[in-house]
């Protein structure tokens, strides 16, 4: 039997179940859109990061993406001087086919390719660790460590299909289709993938739960 839900095909099917249930219990009534504070406003508090640049997103990415609102910035951590980029795309709703990317998808896309796909624990002060996806992707003698995760309602969830699951879940006992992408990006230097990934860490720990106050619970 465990093997049975292990399966991707029977994964696959349970969300279109899944799915088919929210169109006909949920679309019959208005969604409850909840408010948000705007990612615009969004600071760390820690003196350890600062941020370094406000990165803009090209309008085609724009349009594809559909986002409700983006965060897209690199920050300097103040003790090393190592770079980290922060992109956080929030979706107010999924009812109207909005619905974030895998950067599984969107970075092969751009030139990179994967060299490592699997999820990475992350310690939390003062509460549960998260399980995040890393993923480390190349371009000619360029490398870099992405960690991405989504997040709705403060669950941090890794894997795309668990995600799906709790959109249509959530649909149905809430009334509610919002979530968020969340990802950081570290580029590897002088081939040195641990530091990178030390630094991914640290920069998440660091925003993590500043970061909660602009997605609604």
């Amino acid at each position: 039997m465990k093997d049975f839900w292990r399966s991707k095909s029977v994964r696959i099917l349970s969300v279109v179940l899944l799915a088919q249930a929210s169109l006909f219990y949920g679309f019959s009534r208005p969604e409850t859109i909840p408010t948000h504070k705007p990612l615009a406003l969004f600071s760390i508090p820690s003196p350890d990061w600062r941020v370094s640049q406000e990165l803009e997103v090209d309008k085609e990415s724009l349009a594809v993406l559909k986002a409700d609102d983006i965060l897209s910035r690199a920050y300097v951590d103040t003790r090393t001087g190592n770079l980290a980029t922060l992109f956080v795309a929030y979706f107010s709703t999924q009812r109207t086919g909005k619905a974030p990317h895998s950067p599984k998808n969107c970075l092969p896309g751009a030139g990179w390719i994967s060299t490592k796909s699997g999820t990475l624990t992350i310690p939390i002060k003062g509460q549960q660790p998260i399980d995040v996806n890393e993923y480390v992707i190349a371009r000619g003698d360029n490398e870099s460590v992405v960690l991405y995760w989504y997040q709705a309602h403060n669950r941090v969830i890794a894997s795309e299909y668990t995600a799906k699951i709790y959109t249509v879940t959530d649909s149905i006992r809430y009334n509610r289709s919002d979530t968020a992408l969340v990802r950081v990006v570290v580029g590897v230097s002088n081939g040195d993938r641990q530091k990178a990934i030390d630094t991914a860490v640290s920069f998440v720990q660091s925003f993590f739960e500043p970061l909660k106050e602009y997605l609604p619970a």
